[in-house]
């Protein structure tokens, strides 16, 4: 049976993690993951959000799907209807999520080919170069021939 390479979703303790640089990398990551969850939140249900948060050295953090004031304003009166003017700020800003999205998304794509990438490399550094090198394509051949006739 082959092993899987991440943990997945497993079940995480709720103490706090002890060592300063472990929670800040934790607290960063958890909160990148959290704004990506928002910005799914924001564009398949069409809703407004608003988070709010500190890290632990006191840095202030916020994500609004539209402009605070409005957020919080629905909030504060959830039954009040919007402005003709904050109907506009609030479509700009869900399309600026949804572009802001898409970034995301081709960045982890971009991600994802890298990492498949540097595995193909670690691959053939593990294979002996003469077992590896049947995996060349014209171009690298080419490259590899001129660097032998230099040396």
């Amino acid at each position: 049976m082959e092993h899987k390479k991440t943990a997945g979703c497993q079940k995480t303790s709720l103490a706090k993690i002890e060592n300063e640089s472990a929670r800040l990398t934790t607290f960063s990551k958890r909160r990148s993951g959290l704004y990506k969850i928002a910005c799914e939140l924001v564009r398949e249900c069409d809703v407004d959000l608003g988070i709010v948060m500190s890290s632990p050295k006191g840095i202030p953090y916020s994500f609004s799907s539209q402009t605070s004031n409005v957020v919080i304003n629905h909030f504060i009166n959830p039954t009040a209807k919007l402005s003709s003017s904050d109907h506009l700020v609030a479509s700009e800003a869900r399309k600026r999520v949804s572009q802001f999205n898409d970034i995301l998304n081709e960045l982890d794509e971009r991600e994802k080919i890298a990492n498949e990438k540097l595995d193909q490399m670690n691959e053939a550094r593990d294979l002996g170069w003469w077992e590896s090198i049947d995996r060349l394509n014209v171009h690298d051949v080419m490259k590899l021939e001129a660097w032998l006739n230099l040396h």
